[in-house]
């Protein structure tokens, strides 16, 4: 397979620079994000739940790919770059040193990818051009999907008949739907509601985390059969302005544990419980991993311009969630279809809840 254009080169020597401030000779590249991301979306994986079935050492020599020989011939075929060189393993090989996979890392400092993680994470951050076009087509086809499913749902469809629909709509147009989610009336308490057998009734929340050439994207949608009570459209206008906080602090070179306050001090200003963040994670970056990373306590990241990020204020009963871009005119939502149902917010389209 081709590499994509200016992306591989720009990413390799992102990577060289990294090892060069860590006085590394190489590093092995191991994560399904990092993998995935170096190479250009190649799907790395077997199992959605397994690692990925291919590792990379990136050296100033060249980069190199250990695989099995179960795999090798589809991944030559259909997934790698061709300026890579490939090891093929025996599948029944056991886990050993990177110099048995790797001849020429014998001479080498090795450097783990564990030991890297944020300066890795930085030079991921900025998407690059090929990478922006990549994600904006899926991010779109996220949104078409759950509005396609929503808008045929009914009171008396099934968590699980939803999420099969989203399934089958994500995996048509190319993703794997890493992550569904659906809460009908009856169980919208929770934050993570697996699917089950309940039916909808008058509300409920779908939300799909949908890969494809490697990146996640992540939304949120809500389906209302009648009106808003009083104290549903005071949570739904709540919970967007939470959000707002958050995409209104939001500029290059800003510390990412900055972002934490801001969202501990929005939800009381705007009429939820103060530990309200304590009880669901609040989101965070987003790209080649579903958060890249998640927002915690002393997070040592920044914020980079041209980077992706998916927040998630929750309460109960409200969840805001899109994918959008950090630009040079500041957070653009990239999880959008023309068909649903919109909110300004602070100048910003947001998605409403679609009424039925």
């Amino acid at each position: 397979m081709s590499s994509s254009g200016a992306d591989r080169p720009e990413k390799r020597r992102g990577v060289l620079r990294v090892l060069q401030e860590h006085g590394g000779d190489a590093v092995l590249l191991e994560s399904a994000t990092a993998v995935s991301w170096y190479l250009d979306g190649a799907r790395v994986h077997v199992s959605l739940a397994g690692p990925p079935v291919a590792s990379v050492l990136v050296h100033q020599d060249g980069d190199e790919v250990v695989t099995s020989a179960s795999e090798a011939a589809r991944l030559t075929a259909e997934e790698l770059p061709d300026d890579v060189r490939l090891h093929e393993l025996p599948w029944h090989a056991a886990p050993a040193a990177p110099e048995s996979w790797f001849p020429a890392a014998r001479s080498m400092a090795v450097l783990a990818e564990d030991c890297l993680a944020a300066p890795l994470r930085a030079a991921r951050a900025s998407l690059l051009p090929g990478e922006t076009l990549r994600y904006e087509a899926l991010c779109r086809v996220a949104a078409a999907v759950l509005t396609d499913v929503l808008s045929r749902a009914t009171p008396h469809s099934t968590e699980r008949e939803v999420a099969a629909e989203l399934s089958a709509g994500l995996v048509r147009r190319g993703a794997e739907p890493i992550v569904l989610l659906c809460s009908g009336a009856q169980r919208l308490a929770h934050r993570h509601p697996l699917p089950t057998a309940a039916p909808l009734g008058r509300r409920a929340m779908a939300v799909v985390c949908a890969r494809r050439g490697g990146l996640i994207a992540n939304v949120t949608r809500w389906v209302r059969f009648g009106p808003a009570t009083a104290q549903e459209a005071d949570a739904e206008a709540g919970i967007a302005e939470v959000e707002a906080d958050v995409l209104d602090a939001l500029r290059p070179g800003l510390p990412l544990a900055d972002v934490l306050p801001i969202l501990q001090r929005a939800y009381p200003r705007h009429g939820f419980d103060a530990g309200e963040w304590t009880r669901h994670h609040q989101g965070g970056p987003a790209g080649y991993a579903g958060r890249d990373p998640r927002l915690v306590p002393g997070v040592p990241d920044r914020v980079h311009e041209h980077q992706a990020f998916a927040w998630n204020p929750s309460a109960p009963g409200a969840k805001i969630e899109d994918t959008v871009l950090l630009g040079a005119g500041g957070p653009r939502p990239l999880s959008v279809d023309p068909r649903w149902p919109v909110v300004r917010v602070r100048g910003r389209d947001r998605p409403a809840t679609l009424e039925r």
